[in-house]
């Protein structure tokens, strides 16, 4: 039998074997897998393509269908589609009833959750379609016409029992190899065996200026909303195919070879086609911007697993964004998209400061406090003019007070020796530098009139220098910051600063490299580090030199300047009980997930990073609402609606809680709990295990891979001792018989097992 994992190498598709059951599992159930999986069954396919890909048929072929296969494989892949949902159960129970006779070696649900895709042992006698033809007639089932080539992969999902139904390792055997000596380390994948190219006969280039034609579709796809449903497959294939001609010479020829099908005849195909082509030649801006963002991304060829981050900024689609943060994502490009978002969210939440969000019960402003973490020459200095626009009316009220502390400082000057001193005015400054004192900085947030203070800094070392030896002074008040508490300063001399703030609002925005945010976050332990939104530019050490460098444009700066003009009218508190019901989804998907991995530091993450990204979905859904209004009214309409009617933007917030804007909440709650599990999960560990920490465990823990958790490694019934031995394996030698109990307590008390009998538990997800 044969299992092969797809992944793309040089704009070729390749497929690695998969040889043992761990490493098939492990694939299957990282947590990217399954949040992706989560989003397509919520309704999301532009997520289709960001799954893993499985091949079980391969043979050789006369017609060169699969470079470097040897001998056939013994298995045959089989996809079972549009199942209505009332026999779904039923169409399982049959394959699972008639599996011997079958030959049955892996059944799994669909991405869509509306079919199955099975593997059966190969019929040598049979061809291909034999194979299904006679397994469909065995099953009493149809086949997918369309997906009866021996080069069809399918959409894997999640180890979960639900999606993997039956597995059987003799799947693993290998029955067909190739004998290309070159290795390729592909991440997840232990073994390293021979890599096969999976290439149809072609006629025609498939890549366009170094872009598989593959990559260039899917992304379509992702741009006008998901793959097309049945029923309006051959409208999206016209238009698809209207777009595709203008990088495929309008040659129809060409078109049909690179062109999915989705399950019509090839005749029906090239009436479609045909159409496209004979309407009036012209070019294709869709497919122009496409084959830019991809070039740009070409750079490197780890993949999706390797590059921790970059998913999630796919996910963050330029669709879905609103003016002014799709205006800064388009000014940095979209691998920068996650950091950008996190670094403009603090200027947002700042303008509209007279803003207070309801979450969980709390009612507090939209504090933020953002630390965008990047190696140097990553991009970082691209966000710089972004937030400057972000800010630009509240730095030119700054300007005007200062120009007026400057000329207080001539007069003080000048009047040094004369008995009468001139008053020293106090105002509102509101972006502050971080190159400052803690007495002059804490007098400038005393003054900014109950509004918001802003401060960025490109460089977060000025941080760590500056306040190196009062980082705790520092840590504090970013701290009271984010809760929005009352903050007090006294001293003894009557000529030092004594400040008495009610409510200290200020919001922050750093960037700087790995080593500086050790050195600006140096306790694990307080709180701070809980507090603070982070997000990594990618990793661009190999990308190549890119011809157009994105810049931000005097338009976009301008769209970003309209919706920061709108914010600070805002005023008030609001409710947002469909946001607040996906943080609350959320967090319950992560205590489940941290509980069944007995993953203390995750689950205690996940509450603060559900509060921040409450805020920042926010500070996103007014700017959607800024831009209804802009585009209905105009800027000075907008203006004045917003003035004569002081709550219609709680009116219209509470209808901007569309499912596009919730989806975006997923995506940027996944991405702080990632990356603050990524800089800080071994730090806090050790921090909390240590002598000088009261009541920590003794625990020695060791770092492991995110796709495993106790509770999967785990069979479905299991005793205390293996419980104890899978505790042990992922978190080392230290684990104690109170800690596997209590973790089996917990899971009880939760309904993920139950007690059958002495030392004997069955798991019920």
């Amino acid at each position: 039998m044969s299992t092969y994992v797809i992944y793309y190498k040089g704009g070729a598709k390749m497929m690695r074997p998969i040889e043992s059951r761990e490493s098939y599992l492990t694939l299957r159930g990282s947590r990217k897998q399954k949040t992706t999986v989560m989003a397509i069954r919520n309704g999301d396919e532009t997520q289709k393509t960001h799954l893993l890909q499985m091949n079980y048929s391969c043979l050789p072929g006369e017609d060169g269908k699969l470079k470097g296969a040897t001998q056939a494989s013994n298995s045959v892949g089989m996809d079972i589609d549009h199942i209505k949902a009332e026999e779904l159960e039923a169409t399982k129970e049959r394959i699972l009833s008639k599996k011997e006779e079958l030959g049955l070696l892996m059944l799994e649900l669909s991405a869509r959750g509306a079919g199955y895709h099975l593997v059966f042992r190969r019929r040598a006698e049979l061809t291909q379609e034999e194979n299904l033809r006679w397994a469909s007639e065995l099953l009493g089932v149809e086949y997918d016409q369309g997906a009866k080539d021996i080069t069809r992969v399918f959409f894997t999902t999640t180890d979960n029992a639900e999606d993997l139904v039956y597995l059987d390792d003799e799947v693993f055997e290998l029955g067909g190899g190739a004998e290309i000596p070159e290795k390729t380390d592909i991440p997840d994948l232990p073994e390293a065996p021979e890599e096969m190219e999976v290439a149809e006969e072609k006629r025609f280039p498939r890549e366009f200026k170094g872009v598989g034609y593959a990559e260039i579709i899917a992304e379509y796809w992702r741009r006008v909303g998901g793959e097309p449903s049945e029923g309006e497959r051959n409208k999206q294939l016209h238009r698809l195919a209207a777009n595709l001609r203008a990088i495929c010479d309008d040659r129809e020829e060409w078109l049909l070879e690179v062109m999915p099908r989705y399950g019509l005849p090839i005749e029906e195909m090239r009436t479609i086609v045909h159409s496209a082509c004979k309407e009036p030649t012209k070019g294709s801006r869709v497919m122009d911007e496409i084959v830019m963002v991809l070039k740009r991304g070409a750079g490197s060829e780890e993949t999706a697993d390797e590059s921790e981050g970059s998913a999630t900024d796919a996910q963050l689609s330029l669709r879905k964004l609103p003016q002014g943060v799709k205006d800064s994502v388009e000014a940095v490009g979209p691998q920068l998209a996650m950091p950008v978002v996190t670094a403009v969210c603090p200027c947002i939440g700042a303008l509209a400061t007279g803003v207070t969000l309801d979450v969980h019960g709390q009612k507090k402003g939209l504090n933020i406090i953002a630390y965008i973490a990047g190696d140097f020459a990553s991009g970082k200095g691209s966000i710089d003019p972004v937030v400057d626009a972000w800010m630009s009316e509240v730095q030119a009220l700054d300007k005007m007070y200062q120009t007026q502390e400057d000329e207080w400082r001539a007069k003080k000057r000048a009047a040094k020796n004369k008995k009468e001193q001139p008053e020293e005015p106090k105002l509102p400054v509101r972006c502050l530098t971080l190159n400052n004192t803690v007495a002059n900085l804490a007098e400038r947030l005393a003054n900014t009139e109950g509004k918001h203070a802003y401060s960025f800094t490109p460089e977060a070392d000025t941080v760590a220098q500056k306040w190196k030896s009062t980082m705790s002074d520092f840590s504090i008040m970013l701290r009271q910051s984010y809760d929005g508490t009352k903050y007090e300063r006294e001293a003894r001399s009557a000529e030092a600063v004594n400040v008495h703030i009610e409510r200290l609002l200020w919001n922050v925005t750093m960037c700087g490299t790995p080593d500086a945010l050790y050195r600006v976050v140096n306790n694990y332990t307080d709180g701070f580090q809980s507090r603070i939104a982070i997000a990594r530019t990618p990793d661009n050490t190999y990308a190549p030199l890119e011809e157009k460098p994105y810049v931000l444009t005097p338009r976009q700066e301008e769209r970003i300047q309209q919706i920061a003009h709108l914010l600070p009218l805002m005023q008030g508190e609001v409710v947002l009980p469909k946001l607040e019901a996906k943080g609350r989804e959320w967090l319950e998907r992560v205590r489940l997930e941290t509980m069944m991995n007995d993953d203390k530091v995750g689950a205690r993450q996940r509450f603060r990073v559900c509060v921040t990204a409450q805020r920042m979905t926010c500070c996103l859904m007014l700017c959607k609402v800024c831009e209804g209004l802009i585009q209905k009214h105009g800027l000075n309409g907008a203006e004045n609606r917003l003035k004569q009617h002081p709550d219609l933007w709680k009116e219209l917030l509470i209808k901007a809680q569309t499912a596009q804007m919730l989806e975006v909440y997923d995506v940027v709650a996944d991405s702080l709990l990632e990356n603050a599990l990524h800089f800080f999960r071994e730090r806090i560990e050790n921090a909390f295990a240590s002598r000088e920490y009261a009541g920590s465990e003794r625990v020695v823990r060791v770092k492991r891979g995110k796709n495993d958790t106790i509770y999967d490694r785990l069979d479905l019934q299991f005793t205390f001792e293996q419980a104890t031995q899978q505790s042990i394996a992922i978190k080392g030698a230290g684990v104690s018989r109170n800690a596997v109990e209590q973790m089996l307590k917990n899971w009880r008390k939760q309904g993920l097992v139950v007690f059958l009998e002495k030392g004997v538990f069955r798991k019920t997800k």
